[in-house]
């Protein structure tokens, strides 16, 4: 397949900040490419070949989309699987495929995967709609507490909710939803898996996340993670017997936990680049990215080993800020020796949103660490 400054067109379903870092690579190989996107001025807009402004959940505009290109991808995963699958049948190479987009997509779908395929997860149950789980709470069938999450549509801390008390399910909306046992862990890990149609497979050294206790959402991610090599082993390993038996292709970052008594739980999947693999433009011999364009062309995969530790800071919006965005101090971060910024282009800031990230590479992680703290603590993302 001739894809290198060729007619080979790429598509990308979604033109956010992890389209926009998959065209670093595009552009370095002169890979033609199209992205369909809602927003007018999505990242994307300013790297592609071709960018179309559609409904990635209606079917038509998915299709009509998709046969523009030769090979379709996709940085977000709620998008429209019927259309994929019809895709499928007209001959477009898609990745992943429509049938483990439609199990990943659907959380109780998800982790019925994991139980039927003896991968480790934390117990749950299914419930059809809140009523259903509320019957069970007071019934005495449902203990307390417990993870609530909703089936379809959560991403970045939304969609997931601790419930300790009855009350605490008046806020959530009536929707297909698991209870998930509450895991007592000693950290989050994820292991990204690149595998290619051909089947070479590479896995990135495991990381370790630490989340915003308020927005759920990841503040660093510490390359390579701070656990043992005993540890590390058995994470790599879930994570490559997790992207096997899903048979996919491209990247598949796996979120684990860490138990109390060392053993590891698969949390959840995402069958893409991820913010657990950010700091890989700058640590990596290879990034996520370029890997995963890569995979899906059937190239050679690249080498996934760490050049330098790194860590990575999520930039996101301060609380109490709407409006047009100021990245405040940014001059000091780039002050300091081994701090990389990456700015997504996202020109309205909100409280949380995602609107860039640092990366901060060092010989010793613990140090990486310690600058990444003094990252965070002096930019902020304000609007004027």
């Amino acid at each position: 397949m001739h894809v290198f400054s060729s007619q080979h067109k790429v598509g990308i379903l979604g033109g956010g900040q992890l389209g926009k870092m998959l065209l670093y690579t595009t552009r370095k190989f002169d890979i033609h490419t199209c992205v369909l996107d809602p927003n007018s001025e999505a990242p994307c807009k300013i790297a592609c070949d071709e960018f179309f402004v559609g409904d990635l959940m209606d079917f038509d505009t998915v299709f009509e989309f998709g046969k523009k290109v030769d090979t379709l991808t996709i940085e977000i995963e709620n998008v429209n699987v019927e259309a994929l699958k019809a895709l499928e049948k007209e001959g477009v190479n898609i990745f992943p495929s429509a049938e483990t987009l439609a199990i990943i997509q659907n959380k109780a779908k998800q982790k019925l995967f994991y139980v039927d395929h003896d991968l480790p997860t934390a117990a749950f149950t299914r419930y059809a709609y809140k009523d259903e789980l509320k019957r069970a709470i007071e019934h005495d069938v449902q203990p307390l507490p417990f993870v609530w999450k909703s089936a379809q549509f959560g991403y970045d801390g939304k969609g997931v909710k601790i419930v300790r008390s009855l009350s605490d399910l008046e806020e959530l909306p009536n929707v297909e939803c698991i209870a998930e046992t509450l895991v007592s862990f000693k950290k989050e890990l994820a292991v990204t898996v690149a595998r290619s149609p051909r089947g070479e497979v590479r896995a990135y050294p495991v990381v370790e996340m630490e989340f915003h206790p308020e927005a759920n959402q990841v503040e660093y991610v510490l390359c390579p993670a701070r656990i043992s090599e005993n540890i590390t082993k058995k994470a790599e390993l879930i994570a490559l017997k997790t992207a096997a038996a899903f048979h996919h292709v491209g990247l598949l970052a796996v979120e684990l936990f860490l138990t109390e008594d060392d053993e590891i739980l698969i949390n959840e999947v995402a069958p893409r680049p991820h913010n657990s693999g950010h700091q890989t433009i700058e640590a990596s011999y290879t990034s996520q990215f370029e890997q995963h364009i890569r995979a899906i062309l059937d190239l050679p995969l690249g080498d996934t080993k760490n050049k330098v530790s790194g860590v990575m800071v999520n930039l996101v919006g301060a609380e109490g800020h709407n409006g047009a965005v100021i990245y405040e101090n940014i001059e000091k971060i780039l002050k300091l020796d081994g701090v990389t910024p990456h700015i997504y282009g996202k020109k309205e800031t909100r409280p949380f949103r995602k609107m860039g990230h640092v990366t901060i590479v060092h010989s010793e992680i613990d140090k990486a660490r310690s600058i990444a703290q003094q990252v965070k603590e002096t930019i902020k993302v304000i609007s004027k």
